[in-house]
């Protein structure tokens, strides 16, 4: 004679249920808690009419504007580096033409403007706060004024040749506190 192991009491709906979610296979494929939701929401079907209890508004959302603007960027388009940051050369060259649009490198307010036939020739000072400054020389033409604020998609001036300056090109050094620092610990990579 065989044993009887346990013995279940209910309906033979809850039994039939029961059998069938006891089931390891089904366990484990639906989870005990998918088991329960599905029984009871198949033991009390509810019916909700939201349009009784809710007053129905319409809600009319601002309108939105966006601008985008690189917190950081190389000072021109078209980026070709003919002499690096040295201890005697404490800045980069950009390659390009006369006319080539400069950028700063960052927002800020322009700090100095000078004009001179040597050294930087034609420059601009753009500090950025933090005791940072940016410095683009040797500019064919200047393009902003003393104390006004710029952007990177400002166009400060134009690539050029004066000062002291071999060829057209873009000297840019940055300063950290009136020191020069590498411009590669800030510009993207």
């Amino acid at each position: 004679m065989g044993e009887i192991r346990s013995a279940k009491k209910g309906n033979k709906l809850s039994l039939f249920f029961r059998h069938i979610f006891e089931h390891k296979k089904i366990k484990k494929l639906l989870g005990t808690n998918l088991a329960l939701a599905v029984i009871a929401s198949s033991l009390f079907p509810s019916r909700i009419n939201f349009q009784d209890s809710f007053d129905v508004a319409t809600i009319v959302a601002p309108e939105l504007i966006f601008t985008t603007e690189r917190p950081v960027r190389y000072p021109i388009e078209k980026i070709k580096i003919t002499q690096g940051y040295k201890p005697f050369h404490p800045g980069l060259d950009f390659e390009g033409e006369t006319g080539d649009s400069v950028y700063p490198v960052m927002a800020g307010e322009v700090e100095d403007i000078s004009r001179s036939r040597v050294g930087y020739g034609n420059a601009v000072i753009v500090n950025h706060g933090g005791d940072m400054t940016s410095l683009y020389a040797h500019l064919s033409k200047i393009k902003v004024e003393k104390d006004q604020n710029v952007t990177t998609d400002t166009i400060i001036g134009e690539m050029g040749s004066s000062g002291t300056s071999s060829g057209d090109h873009l000297h840019l050094e940055i300063r950290e506190s009136g020191s020069p620092v590498n411009p590669y610990s800030i510009l993207p990579h």
